[in-house]
């Protein structure tokens, strides 16, 4: 019987091994989670930049911008985590690192963004958690010297 490593490419894994399946997974699904944050992130901001009047407009909030500048924010982070998250799905060496810096800032963006959106706010802030996990707990992926 061939080795998987020679047909697949890929280093195989071994029963037992510390990466587990779980984290394998869960780095694929971090990949896809990414790219639809980052759509959901340009359109966020296209909305924003085009309509001045989409979003609600909130009080005395500590964290004051006008929406058109919350719109470039959004935009600019969502382009990064769409591309981020392709990288993570082809298995790009530096897109696990990125990853976990831009969904980083994706949890403290959308703390920001709370009045706004809180609903979708949360919920984004609880899917870049788990992009932080999934990222961190992966070592498969990782070439052994």
């Amino acid at each position: 019987m061939a080795d998987a490593a020679h047909t697949t490419g890929r280093p195989t894994r071994q029963r037992g091994s510390a990466s587990s399946g779980w984290a394998t997974g869960g780095t694929v699904f971090a990949g896809v989670l990414m790219l639809v944050e980052g759509i959901f992130g340009i359109l966020n901001g296209i909305a924003a930049i085009a309509k001045d009047d989409v979003y609600a407009r909130v009080g005395d909030y500590v964290f004051k911008f006008n929406l058109t500048t919350w719109g470039w924010i959004h935009l600019v982070l969502g382009i990064l985590i769409a591309v981020t998250g392709w990288g993570v799905l082809k298995g790009a060496d530096w897109a696990r690192g990125v990853g976990v810096a831009l969904a980083a800032l994706v949890v403290i963006a959308q703390f920001m963004w709370l009045p706004y959106q809180p609903v979708w706010a949360i919920v984004s802030m609880a899917v870049a958690v788990f992009v932080i996990w999934a990222l961190c707990t992966d070592h498969g992926r990782t070439s052994s010297v």
